[in-house]
């Protein structure tokens, strides 16, 4: 089994209809190891977003996730990290509503910065983004044949 985190962002948070929705559809189609409302304030977010500093859209996305709380969940499943990103869509939210019109990101993302949710894109990234986001989470409890 593999896990990853996925992260549910502040416009999303703010809208308790697209919010139930998209926990449902996690509940669905996930194990949930660990979940948690998080305030992610600037600081934060740099760290959580480091790989993307000096790209122009840096500061934009690190502003607007410490502009609210997100929502914060450890996920397993078999091929978790590749089934998560699948659900989520493509992260332009333009191309996710014309090629996967049913993602998460095509039904409640407002533009590729608010674009609902994030995930992790390799094993790697999402044991760095959980140690962030969930610094007591033990790695070593979770069982690799559940």
């Amino acid at each position: 089994m593999e896990i990853t985190l996925a992260l549910i962002k502040p416009h999303v948070m703010r809208n308790t209809i697209a919010f139930a929705a998209i926990k449902q559809l996690i509940k669905d189609n996930f194990t949930i190891l660990d979940s948690k409302e998080v305030y992610i304030t600037k600081g934060l977010s740099e760290l959580f977003y480091a790989e993307h500093k000096g790209k122009f859209f840096y500061n934009r996305l690190t502003t607007f996730m410490a502009s609210g709380p997100c929502y914060a969940l450890i996920l397993q499943s078999k091929d978790c990290i590749a089934k998560w990103r699948a659900l989520m869509g493509p992260t332009k939210v333009f191309k996710a509503v014309h090629a996967h019109p049913g993602c998460i990101r095509a039904l409640y993302g407002l533009s590729d910065t608010r674009n609902a949710c994030h995930g992790s894109d390799s094993k790697t990234a999402a044991l760095k983004e959980i140690a962030i986001l969930f610094p007591d989470f033990i790695r070593d409890n979770v069982s690799e044949n559940s």
